[in-house]
């Protein structure tokens, strides 16, 4: 069982400190929201899903955004929610899947947060987002086919992440556990994206 900060302490153990915002980057499916949460507990901090933000902003779904006013406006909108979340207390922010792909977005959070991306196989994602109907990208077509095209290109924009970590199934507890010690390896201790990037392969 992974260990709270607060628990680490009264063991007299050295809590993980992380200096600045975790966010959480990478496909749909691959568990940002539900690992984020068991993050941000372990590390004593608030965890915010930046897509509940946008529709709170907003006041209305992501997938009603994208149908009512297309991906270009909801991207603009969640640039700024996200530049605005990133200059707030630290915390652990999970980010929709397109949003590391915006080199603006993209450049606040190297500048600003500590970058982890959580990566995940296409099986794996595909059963994932087989469980809900509201993912707006799959609508389009077959979604195996539209998620292994977006591994294609967004992949290789998720390695520019700070941390990475394999998501994997199971029980979330053991993602989280390799996530927690890709932040100790990483350190978090340089303010910059120059600072050693680590990874749990």
């Amino acid at each position: 069982m992974v260990q709270t900060n607060e628990e680490m302490a009264e063991a007299g153990e050295a809590p993980l400190m992380v200096p600045r915002t975790v966010v959480l980057v990478g496909l749909m499916g691959a568990g940002k929201s539900c690992i984020g949460r068991l993050l941000a507990a372990a590390l004593d901090l608030p965890f915010v899903d930046a897509d509940k933000e946008i529709e709170a902003a907003a006041g209305c779904s992501v997938e009603d955004i994208f149908a009512a006013h297309g991906e270009t406006a909801f991207r603009d909108g969640e640039r700024r929610v996200i530049s605005r979340l990133l200059s707030e207390p630290k915390m652990v922010l999970a980010t929709g899947g397109g949003a590391f792909m915006d080199p603006a977005t993209r450049k606040l959070i190297h500048q600003r947060a500590t970058s982890v991306w959580l990566r995940a196989d296409v099986d794996l994602l595909v059963r994932r987002t087989s469980r809900r109907n509201n993912r707006p990208l799959l609508k389009r077509g077959d979604p195996r086919e539209i998620l292994s095209k977006l591994i294609e290109q967004r992949y290789p924009v998720y390695a520019s992440a700070d941390v990475i970590v394999d998501s994997v199934d199971g029980p979330p507890e053991a993602t989280l556990a390799r996530m927690l010690d890709a932040l100790r390896s990483h350190g978090g201790a340089r303010a910059g994206h120059d600072s050693v990037r680590s990874a749990a392969q």
